[in-house]
This record gives structure tokens, C-alpha cells and sequence, in this order.
């Protein structure tokens, strides 16, 4: 398996290419978030990959903000939870008013635009995208369509992108509008069971862990009991 990453616009958010393996011909793109564009396609052309899907984990403007431009060059589908979908058009419906306000002075007379080929998610798929079998799992609380990606590894330890569920010691936040902190330990508590300590998690933001030394050393997950 092959995943080259990097992290995209002011709030680092990151953008993984995944493919069965080093100059596969496709690939996936995970949550190309602002400005995500020139490093993408530097990095296409550099490993020989041309996209076959974009994965959102979820609907925040930070991670999807490329998602329509990137679809519409490439002739792909986005696939994203059903219960985030609003935000690709709308994103200001995901921020407290405050960040609401920015977002708008940021975007100026531009506006998000939903891809012309949205998939919806409901939890529970598998995908099978660019020679790899993903499963989603639907994990809200950062945002009710919240979703994490796994893969089983090829082997060995497998992968989970988690977008903002988890990241390396700590957790999404749950203050904007549709979070739920009870819901997002839920999620957290059905991830840590169902997925062996080794799973490489490749988080939406910072770097990457394993579910292991976030059960051990991750204060949020303090009360999550063991399988």
C-alpha cells in the first residue's frame, strides 16, 4: 500500500493519496482540504497516479474545500456521509457564527460549490476504489456524518482514516454546530473496540498514531474500557 500526505491551507488539515501500492495507476484522495490543489498534482505527477474517487470524512470546510475543483478536473465522484452533505454548498452551517463570519470574508464573492457527483454514506459500506477495499464506519460527534476509512493492511496492521474523530492525543472538538461530545466517546469507544491496537491512524489533522497508544496514553479515551 502507498499513502503520500501533506497538510493543506491555514488549518493544516490533512490530504492523503492512497493506492494499492507505489506506481499503482489510481488512487483515492482523502479530504483535500484549501489550497490543496498545486501539491496534489504535483504529487500525482510524481508518482504516476491519476485519482479514481475523493473520501470525505466528513463536511467541514477545511477538509473538503478542493473536493468540487479536483472532482470536476479528474471526472470523479465524492463520496460523503448523507447527514454532511449540506455543508459542501453550505459550509458556514458547520461553524459557531463567529468562524461563520470569517469564513465568509474568506471566501469573499466565491461560494462552495457541491461536486457534481456526490455518493452518499450511510455507514456499514465497502468500497472498492482504485484496487482497494475500504470500509466506512459512520462516527458521529465531531459532525453527525463523521466517518473513518479503513483498510485491512495488506497483511499487516491496518489503516484507519479518522478525519477530526482522533487524532495523536486528543480528540475532535464537539462545540460546533452538530457535535456532541457524548456521541463523538461513543464513536471513540466502538472504534478502540473493533480495531487491534496496531491500526495506523491517520488522523485529519497532526501526525500519525496507532489505536494502542492512544488507548494508553490518550486522556480522552481514559475511560474507555478494554476489549
Amino acid at each position: 500500500m502507498f499513502i503520500s500526505a501533506f497538510p493543506a491551507g491555514p488549518l493544516a488539515a490533512n490530504c492523503y493519496l492512497v493506492a494499492a501500492a507505489d506506481r499503482a495507476a489510481e488512487c483515492v484522495i482523502v479530504d483535500p482540504g484549501q489550497d490543496a490543489g498545486e501539491q496534489l498534482s504535483a504529487r500525482l505527477d510524481e508518482h504516476g497516479l491519476e485519482p479514481a474517487a475523493v473520501l470525505l470524512t466528513h463536511g467541514h470546510f477545511d477538509h473538503v474545500w478542493s473536493a468540487a475543483d479536483i472532482a470536476r478536473e479528474h471526472g470523479i465522484g465524492v463520496y460523503v456521509h448523507g447527514a454532511d452533505r449540506p455543508l459542501l454548498s453550505d459550509p458556514a452551517k458547520g461553524l459557531d457564527p463567529a468562524l461563520a463570519v470569517q469564513l465568509s470574508a474568506l471566501l469573499g464573492e466565491a461560494a462552495l460549490e457541491e461536486p457534481a457527483d456526490v455518493r452518499e454514506l450511510a455507514g456499514g459500506e465497502s468500497l472498492e476504489l482504485a484496487g482497494l477495499e475500504l470500509t466506512v464506519e459512520h462516527v458521529p460527534g465531531h459532525t453527525p456524518g463523521s466517518v473513518c476509512y479503513g483498510l485491512a493492511g495488506d497483511g499487516g496492521d491496518p489503516v484507519l482514516f479518522t478525519g477530526d474523530l482522533l487524532f495523536a492525543g486528543s480528540i475532535g472538538r464537539t462545540d460546533f454546530p452538530g457535535g456532541d461530545h457524548g456521541e463523538i466517546l461513543r464513536s471513540l469507544e466502538r472504534v478502540c473496540r473493533d480495531w487491534p491496537d496496531g491500526t495506523d491512524v491517520r488522523p485529519g489533522h497532526g501526525p500519525q498514531t496507532t489505536v494502542g497508544r492512544e488507548r494508553a496514553t490518550n486522556p480522552f479515551l481514559a475511560d474507555i474500557p478494554g476489549r
